[in-house]
């Protein structure tokens, strides 16, 4: 595929208007500016533009400056189906053939495609679940270099041009049930950048690790074993004087020293395929999971040490039986915005846990998208491209509900007032 080369861009911005990971600045889903409240994909009420995104992925875009970049996975034959809504099936899908693996540079003014890069094309080394993908990674970005995850076809780092300057084999990265190996779901966990570290999370089903790359060159700065069944949430980290890397688990919830990879403390969960990313507001690391009987949600203090199964004294609250499964929660304003798979909302304290109100969202449709917030407003959008919008607060109060006309799993990002979305067949921006 031809790349076309342009001039790096000048643009006077706040860090705050770029969205440069997964859930964008601090994976917090907290946007710039106040996104309109309707709109309709079909008819085009609100839509700025919608540019058709080939193939199959559900990588989140991510935005720097006056660019968008998102990935995808394009079949060689035919097209890839997938299958939505609530079930049980852990069988993967068979016989796809070879995929061509790209990255997408869009404009952000007009979605004009500005360049494409073809990273891998062959056999996809794992297979995929029906309701997944073979590009599940966002990319990240420092605003010099995009990096991207493509699991087990590689990491690769461009400029924002699109010229590579280094890539990393990382092997099979086979994550899926385990206690059913063959049922390959596909790796999904995305990078991030901090202070010159590129965070690979890769919990597999052999030789888990997490590691730390120096985002110019792609050298190895340090990496550290776990031992921990496949999980597929982001890795996230806590600033400050003495940063960790926080990660999700099953058997081992963590942090770790951002500067050395060495533990600094452990936790045992109850929910055996975690997916959420850790979030950190208010002087509380908060972690769920939700897969098994137990459902938890963690409220830990970020001085933690030691393990946190036999002394407790770190964990402010806990609460059984109320975590999400698929979307990473939101806080804000001293509130925690839980909704779970089927659609269920539950609002809670976040300095106490205690509850403010639970409500069902639809009926019908699954909900694996993670909400985003600006204005004072949550946006909530389900597999069927149904979004809820609701005013933030103690209180349930639905402001709208919005058709996109395509399904929708990819997480949205916002900046500057503009929501993004990505449908099945097409990148929206959303705006007056």
């Amino acid at each position: 595929m031809k790349l076309r080369f342009l001039p790096l861009f000048a643009v006077a911005l706040s860090a705050e208007s770029n969205w440069p990971q997964y859930r964008g600045n601090a994976s917090n889903g907290h946007g710039e500016g106040s996104p309109v409240v309707e709109w309709d994909g079909a008819k085009g009420k609100n839509i700025r533009w919608k540019t058709p995104i080939p193939g199959l992925g559900y990588s989140s875009p991510v935005i720097w400056g006056d660019r968008i970049f998102l990935t995808s996975a394009v079949p060689s034959q035919g097209s890839s189906a997938v299958r939505l809504g609530l079930y049980g099936d852990i069988k993967p899908v068979e016989n796809e053939g070879e995929q061509t693996f790209i990255v997408f540079c869009l404009h952000r003014s007009t979605g004009k495609v500005l360049w494409q890069q073809t990273a891998f094309s062959g056999q996809p080394k794992v297979k995929r679940h029906p309701k997944s993908s073979h590009a599940n990674p966002t990319p990240a970005t420092d605003g010099r270099h995009l990096v991207v995850s493509f699991g087990s076809e590689g990491l690769f780092t461009y400029d924002l041009n699109g010229k590579l300057l280094w890539k990393k084999d990382l092997g099979v990265l086979d994550a899926g049930y385990y206690q059913a190996p063959d049922a390959q779901w596909g790796y999904a966990s995305s990078p991030i950048i901090h202070d010159g570290k590129v965070i690979i999370q890769a919990d597999v089903q052999k030789n888990s690790f997490l590691a730390a790359y120096n985002v110019q060159n792609g050298a190895e700065l340090w990496r550290t074993a776990r031992a921990d069944v496949p999980t597929f949430g982001t890795p996230a980290v806590i600033p400050g004087s003495s940063p960790q890397v926080i990660v999700n688990g099953w058997k081992h919830i963590g942090g770790y020293d951002l500067a050395t990879g060495k533990e600094r403390w452990r936790l045992a969960g109850t929910g055996d395929i975690p997916v959420p990313t850790p979030l950190y507001d208010g002087g509380l690391i908060v972690i769920t999971s939700a897969h098994g009987a137990g459902r938890p949600i963690y409220a830990i203090r970020p001085d933690a040490k030691g393990d946190l199964s036999k002394d407790r004294s770190a964990i402010v609250w806990t609460k059984e039986r109320s975590g999400n499964y698929m979307q990473t929660p939101l806080l804000s304003g001293g509130l925690a915005y839980f909704c779970y798979n089927n659609g269920v909302l539950t609002v809670f304290e976040l300095s106490s846990g205690e509850q403010h109100f639970q409500q069902r969202l639809g009926t019908d449709a699954g909900f694996t998208s993670s909400p985003v917030a600006a204005g004072g407003r949550l946006y909530i959008t389900n597999e069927d491209g149904h979004t809820f919008v609701l005013q933030k607060g103690k209180a349930y109060k639905l402001l709208a509900e919005n058709d996109l006309g395509e399904p929708v799993m990819a997480s949205p990002a916002i900046a500057d007032g503009v929501l993004y979305i990505r449908g099945g067949q097409h990148l929206f921006a959303i705006a007056q």
